[in-house]
């Protein structure tokens, strides 16, 4: 058997100690995250890691990431954020973008540029085109 399934005795004790260095518990100041995260990064770079390990870095990960969410929000995604990440995922240009949707360039550019709303039709037009929900564009 995998040491990654199965726990030795020993194992509990190395468990209790890395919960003795950074507690499972939540997370309240930017030093507390910087610990956790300095514990997560050193049992990644353990590799292979024992199930408690495992599980202890699972749990620790979670502690950071209801941290950052509630601290350093990751701001919502524009409508022309998401049509530029959609062109530059399909490795097109706006122009073609254009012609295969038949919106004018320049709407597309004021999209882009944030100087204009996504209409229902362009909505439409350009979720057909990139194979989205249109609700993307919302």
């Amino acid at each position: 058997m995998s040491s990654k399934t199965v726990d030795s005795p020993a194992g509990s004790g190395r468990y209790l100690g890395l919960v003795a260095e950074v507690p499972l518990r939540p997370i309240r100041s930017g030093e507390e995250l910087d610990r956790a995260i300095a514990m997560i990064d050193r049992l990644t770079d353990l590799g292979e890691l024992t199930l408690d390990e495992s599980d202890y870095r699972s749990v620790l990960g979670d502690l950071v990431a209801a941290y950052e969410s509630e601290h350093d929000p990751e701001p919502a995604a524009t409508p022309a954020d998401i049509l530029r990440f959609l062109i530059e995922s399909k490795g097109v240009v706006q122009a073609r973008v254009a012609a295969e949707t038949g919106i004018a360039e320049s709407t597309i550019s004021e999209i882009l540029a944030g100087k204009r709303k996504v209409s229902r039709a362009v909505m439409r037009s350009l979720a057909d085109y990139f194979k989205v929900e249109p609700a993307i564009f919302l």
